[in-house]
């Protein structure tokens, strides 16, 4: 089912599909939008190698369950001596890994030409946390697609990656993740029209269903009882837009907070069906850097608690206060 933060999101961002909608009808172009521009990465990390499976012991252990702040979060500008957080001060600014694609996570306006978003929006209370609340910020965006996030942090090419990014337990073998910021799930797109009214009814159509690589959605569909599903998997999620419009795929599946975006530019696409997966957003970071991680918490714990999250939210996702997914602490550090 649904929760009541998706359905809010979904009723702020539908309002922007039928205003789209309406546009398109006024203009007298009965076709398709044109495809979507995809933004060129901007990072060297290279693909995702074969990702390492949990073992039975290891997925007990929540994945959502993160490193407890060890400390008060230090003043802006007096990071610990030592600290990875010392490294990026020195260093003079935050350099993160983004989408340049997702509306109302991380998505360029083609007005201003910023990136922004509601990820974008937490990174920039993780670089304040540091630098102070400066103008403008000391942040580095780097686009990097689905697949490039876990190489990105691995290969240290950027400090932190907010990306709609699902924390699971495979994952934590790789790199860290902050506690669960987000909560969303994954959902269907399909044409206006279409008989399909959610995942299983694509299944049994044996349905073209685009999803992007390096990412928990691939993972989800690929179990046996969508095996039906003829799965026409793109380097990254727009890739799946551009396929859609093309009419080289029938469905798109991905988390419904990126869905809802496809929508909203696409007057003749609709988002079908309840959530078949819980997909918990985090902060990746080095799995290495366990003091950053715990200095994310802390800052993630201050936004929480003095109404920060609820003003980000209000603002990206709408329809509500909402309230943000509660920290959970209890993971023990590698040796």
């Amino acid at each position: 089912m649904s929760t009541p933060q998706g359905q809010r999101l979904f009723r702020r961002l539908g309002a922007v599909a039928v205003a789209a909608a309406l546009f398109a009808g006024c203009s007298g172009d009965a076709t398709l939008p044109g495809p979507v521009a995809v933004e060129t990465p901007t990072t060297d990390a290279p693909p995702t190698p074969a990702q390492p499976e949990c073992t039975e012991a290891q997925k007990k252990v929540d994945p959502v369950t993160s490193y407890e702040p060890t400390a008060a979060l230090p003043p802006p500008g007096e990071m610990p001596a030592g600290s990875t957080m010392a490294k990026i001060q020195q260093r003079g600014r935050l350099i993160v890994g983004v989408s340049s694609d997702t509306l109302q996570f991380g998505a360029r306006n083609p007005i201003t030409g910023e990136i922004e978003g509601f990820d974008i929006d937490i990174l920039k209370e993780v670089a304040k946390a540091i630098f102070g609340d400066v103008d403008p910020l000391p942040i580095e965006y780097r686009i990097i697609t689905y697949a490039q996030r876990l190489p990105s942090l691995e290969s240290g090419v950027v400090d932190l990656v907010a990306h709609t990014m699902t924390i699971n337990c495979n994952r934590w073998l790789r790199i860290a993740f902050s506690t669960e910021y987000f909560a969303a799930g994954q959902k269907v797109l399909v044409k206006r029209g279409s008989t399909a009214k959610g995942i299983d009814d694509l299944a049994a159509e044996k349905a073209r269903v685009c999803v992007p690589s390096g990412s928990t959605n691939l993972e989800a569909l690929q179990n046996p009882r969508y095996e039906g599903v003829q799965i026409i998997d793109k380097v990254d999620i727009t890739d799946c837009l551009v396929a859609f419009q093309q009419g080289e795929a029938d469905a798109i599946t991905a988390d419904d907070t990126v869905l809802v975006g496809f929508a909203a530019q696409d007057p003749y696409a609709l988002v079908v069906g309840d959530q078949f997966t819980s997909e918990p957003y985090g902060i990746g970071a080095n799995k290495e850097q366990v003091d950053l991680v715990e200095f994310i918490n802390g800052v993630l714990d201050d936004i929480r608690s003095n109404g920060r999250w609820a003003e980000i939210y209000a603002h990206w996702v709408g329809g509500g206060p909402g309230d943000p997914p509660p920290a959970l602490y209890g993971r023990t550090p590698p040796e």
